[in-house]
């Protein structure tokens, strides 16, 4: 399909033609509005980038939040982290415009949603976590330990993600893993008029 980050196991057949036609239907609704899109399967723990004309760019592995749901609690923004409960690290559900930014060490981000403190980062070192090794093995399991936010390769983040998403705005699609795909969009309805 497109360039691999990383030497990680292919995504599922059916999570990667899922990407695919998630994003034929970003098209053919001009959903993006003509701006690069990343897609991002929670179950699969993968990113896939789209640029502006939804020619596939690449895919890589990334880390997504610790519990499964599609909406974080509503102030989980306003919160230290250290009041987070393991229940409520979930990376939300939805159709995120990114913006550039940085977060409160001064590492450039992109934000998804800046009042939930949602972002697509590089995979930080967490002692005690092994990020890096997660991203690497070839299960998805061990994927699923941010506190929502979406950790990416550094390779990764450097190659696709700055000058996608970073230097101007993209849109940023996380797919449900427990509401149905056409209550968070619309848009992939089946039979949902362009």
């Amino acid at each position: 399909m497109c360039a691999q980050a990383g030497t990680f196991a292919p995504p599922d057949p059916a999570a990667e033609a899922a990407a695919i036609d998630f994003a034929a239907q970003v098209i053919r609704h001009t959903d993006a509005g003509g701006r690069a899109f990343g897609i991002v399967d929670k179950p699969a723990a993968a990113l896939w980038v789209f640029d502006g004309q939804g020619r596939a760019v690449a895919r890589t592995p990334v880390l997504v939040g610790q519990a499964r749901g599609d909406a974080a609690p509503a102030d989980i923004g306003t919160r230290p982290l250290a009041r987070v409960r393991p229940h409520e690290k979930i990376t939300s559900a939805g159709r995120y415009v990114t913006e550039p930014g940085r977060n409160t060490q001064g590492e450039d981000i992109v934000w998804l949603d800046y009042d939930a403190a949602l972002s697509m980062h590089r995979v930080r070192h967490v002692p005690g976590e092994a990020r890096t090794q997660r991203l690497d093995s070839p299960g998805v399991a061990d994927n699923r330990i941010s506190f929502g936010c979406i950790n990416v390769p550094a390779s990764f983040y450097d190659r696709y993600i700055d000058p996608l998403f970073s230097r101007s705005v993209g849109v940023v699609y996380v797919l449900p893993e427990v509401k149905p795909l056409a209550s968070v969009f619309p848009f992939a309805a089946p039979g949902a008029a362009p």
